[in-house]
């Protein structure tokens, strides 16, 4: 069951992904919009709504499980899709649209009932796998959407929006009629008093606080970055464009590869923020060379930070709680998105291609001075029972 959840949510990205490092030549060409705001208006009007959208969702599942909300919230994602196919009103895009994104957020429920049926040992692999997944949703869908804009019409990647929305609508409904799969499963972990009292105060805020500046800062070079390398490339291609926009999600699966044959016990989380740095560096020196060799080293950099974030926050959870505990943490890294959707095209209009780089420098620094001043670190974090430590000791403000 697990193999075909993953699939699931591989589906869920790539339908996802197919627009997002196109949505200033979609504008243009649908709508004849050039204006960078509203791009960033838009990014930021998505950006609410999935912020909204996981933590109801994960509300309801505490009284209707998780595949069964999947089963008729992505058959309206899908007809919604089918919609922003045939309209041509911009405002009812923006409304419908969105009305979509809602509905498509229920999703991000399949991650943490993922980790419900598996044991927390199996947890750092599974959640870099499923970093992996992002990743790769990410390349595919900015493939399609890239050869789509090339050789179609921007359009038709509305239909396959909706053809991914109903393939997860259909793979729910087989987990849950198939006998091979029982959806019921939880693993329940043996717990002690200890355990019990965990979860230091403020955890949550903490982890949320941090991973808002770091999405912030991620996210701030995401709209426009295909634009960027437009301007300083001689190679006019869309698919090209999206190729370079995925590196990172090409590097994950070598970060992956790595992470399973090396099994180390150590978050180096200080370390991999810096290196985050250094990549965004390259990548706003604007040249092509100097871009690709950025876009690897914060491919590898982006990977290994929200791994291990991700990893320390679903230690300290149980089970019971994965959803809602990730739904808040969840809800901190997608208004840090909100800011950047809202943000980006006003500094792109008035500082030009470039200005997102150096912001998002500041929000890694920032990002790695919070988190030493929030856990009482210099170096790293342990993971499994060393980091289980380590948070025991973190103070109660």
């Amino acid at each position: 069951m697990k193999k075909l959840l993953i699939i699931m949510t591989l589906v869920a990205v790539v339908s996802d992904y197919l627009l997002h490092p196109f949505y200033p030549q979609f504008f243009e060409a649908r709508f004849g919009i050039t204006d960078p705001k509203h791009v960033g208006y838009y990014f930021g009007a998505i950006c609410f709504m999935v912020m909204i959208a996981f933590p109801f969702w994960a509300y309801v599942s505490k009284k209707v499980a998780e595949l069964h909300i999947l089963i008729y919230t992505q058959f309206i994602a899908g007809l919604l899709a089918l919609y922003c196919f045939w309209t041509t009103s911009y405002i009812n895009f923006w409304t419908v649209s969105l009305i979509m994104i809602l509905f498509k957020g229920s999703y991000l429920l399949v991650y943490p009932y993922i980790l419900k049926i598996i044991t927390k040992e199996e947890h750092p692999s599974t959640i870099g796998l499923l970093s992996v997944v992002v990743h790769l949703g990410g390349i595919f869908g900015a493939v399609i959407g890239g050869l789509t804009v090339d050789l179609i019409d921007a359009s038709n990647i509305f239909l396959f929006m909706a053809l991914g929305d109903f393939i997860q609508m259909g793979m729910s409904a087989y987990l849950l009629k198939s006998k091979r799969y029982n959806t019921n499963i939880i693993v329940e972990e043996t717990k002690t008093d200890t355990d019990q009292k965990l979860m230091p105060k403020g955890f949550i805020l903490k982890v949320g606080l941090i991973t808002m500046i770091l999405y912030f800062s991620d996210f701030l070079i995401r709209p426009f970055f295909s634009r960027y390398w437009e301007s300083i490339s001689a190679l006019d291609s869309k698919l090209i464009s999206g190729l370079i926009y995925a590196i990172p999600g090409f590097v994950a699966l070598i970060a992956l590869w790595i992470n399973n044959r090396n099994q180390s016990k150590k978050h180096r989380i200080v370390s991999v923020l810096l290196l985050g740095v250094i990549g965004l560096i390259f990548q706003g020196i604007p040249t092509e060379a100097t871009v690709i060799i950025g876009r690897l080293i914060y491919g590898w950099a982006i990977f290994q930070g929200v791994v291990q974030f991700d990893v320390l926050l679903f230690e300290v959870s149980t089970p019971e709680s994965y959803a809602l505990d990730y739904s808040k943490v969840h809800f901190c890294q997608s208004f840090g998105v909100l800011i950047a959707s809202f943000s980006v095209g006003i500094l792109v209009e008035n500082q030009g291609l470039k200005i997102p780089f150096l912001i998002a420098i500041i929000g890694f620094l920032l990002t790695t001075l919070v988190y030493i001043l929030l856990f009482k670190v210099k170096l790293s974090v342990f993971t499994s029972k060393k980091s289980l430590s380590f948070i025991k000791k973190l103070p109660n403000n």
